[in-house]
């Protein structure tokens, strides 16, 4: 089991820039899949960047290609999420994901862990 706890959320005007942070606890990722989601209100959660931890390849969802950027650290402790060019439809609730097992790394229903989710508004 692994505990995942997401932080960096915040108020930021258009066209600013967060990075959010997601540290593991009680295991290291190792060879877990990892990604980032979000969910606005009234919509469904939506995936935005995964790293497959394997290969180090990463994905990223159409729509933050080019402004998203995501990485891991050294101990396999930790990822990022560096959010630039931010605009008002990127604010959401953001959720770090993990998995062990399965292929694909876009659908939310294949994760096995979750965070609590850090809340990140865009401003006009």
């Amino acid at each position: 089991q692994v505990q995942l706890v997401e932080s960096g959320g915040g108020l930021v005007q258009a066209v600013g820039s967060l990075m959010l942070s997601c540290v593991a606890h009680g295991r290291a990722f190792s060879s877990y899949t990892v990604g980032w989601f979000r969910q606005a209100p009234g919509k469904k959660r939506e995936f935005v960047a995964a790293i497959g931890w394997k290969t180090g390849n990463t994905y990223y969802a159409d729509s933050v290609k080019g402004r998203f950027t995501m990485s891991r650290d050294n101990a396999k402790t930790m990822v990022a999420l560096q959010m630039n060019s931010l605009n008002p439809e990127d604010t959401a609730v953001y959720y770090c994901a993990a998995k062990r097992f399965g292929s694909g790394s876009d659908n939310p229903d294949s994760y096995d862990y979750w965070g609590q989710g850090t809340q990140v508004t865009v401003s006009s």
